[in-house]
């Protein structure tokens, strides 16, 4: 089977949408201020865009306070046109979730379940206040599989009758882009995806790291 093309999807929606004279509102999930930078600057010129914040998988409120704060920073100094929807922090949530799959490796059926987590949660959003399409910003990451996400959107588009914008923002440069502008705007920039499990393999990462640098002297 022939591999997905995920961005050129994005542009043939921009460009059936804008032929049409059409601005269509987007809900969009946000998991944090520089993963949210380039995926503003990028769709806010096809789309009337609101931000969904609703992260229940991260390890602390503290934490989560601060990358809401970032978030609305961001939007506030760079002036972007978002508006924005900070939900309330629930971590119970996402440790029901997570039952018997904390022992899971970074990228695997925790993670999965994660993001179906956060964007059911848009979705059914979506639905409720008639957006016209939601998507979420995870496919930045280079980390994160851009098939499982897509596949994530258009099931739940399905089962909430609103539509899914595809996306594999990492394309075309834009990680690199949200790097630039989270240097730009001093963003705060997480080592870790936000739970308790992606911060202790991200300390391992650094205490190993740290450990050759000491064996190679």
């Amino acid at each position: 089977m022939e591999k997905r093309n995920y961005q050129r999807e994005l542009d043939a929606v921009i460009g059936e949408e804008g032929a049409k004279g059409n601005r269509p509102s987007l809900l969009l999930h946000v998991c944090c201020a520089p993963c949210s930078s380039y995926v503003q600057e990028y769709l806010s010129e096809h789309f009337d865009i609101t931000l969904f914040f609703y992260n229940p998988n991260m390890d602390s409120n503290e934490e989560y306070d601060l990358r809401a704060s970032e978030l609305k920073r961001l939007v506030r100094e760079a002036g972007f046109p978002s508006k924005v929807i900070i939900c309330d922090y629930d971590h119970e949530t996402f440790e029901e979730m997570s039952k018997g799959l904390k022992d899971e490796p970074e990228g695997g059926r925790r993670c999965y379940r994660c993001y179906e987590l956060r964007m059911r949660q848009a979705a059914e959003y979506a639905k409720k206040n008639g957006f016209s399409y939601f998507t979420t910003t995870l496919s930045i990451s280079p980390y994160k599989r851009a098939d499982w996400i897509n596949e994530i959107g258009e099931r739940l588009a399905l089962e909430y009758g609103v539509r899914h914008l595809p996306s594999d923002f990492k394309k075309r440069n834009g990680y690199k882009r949200s790097i630039e502008l989270s240097r730009e705007y001093d963003l705060y920039r997480q080592d870790y995806c936000g739970c308790e499990m992606s911060r202790d393999e991200a300390e391992n990462r650094k205490k190993e790291q740290i450990q050759k640098i000491i064996n190679g002297r």
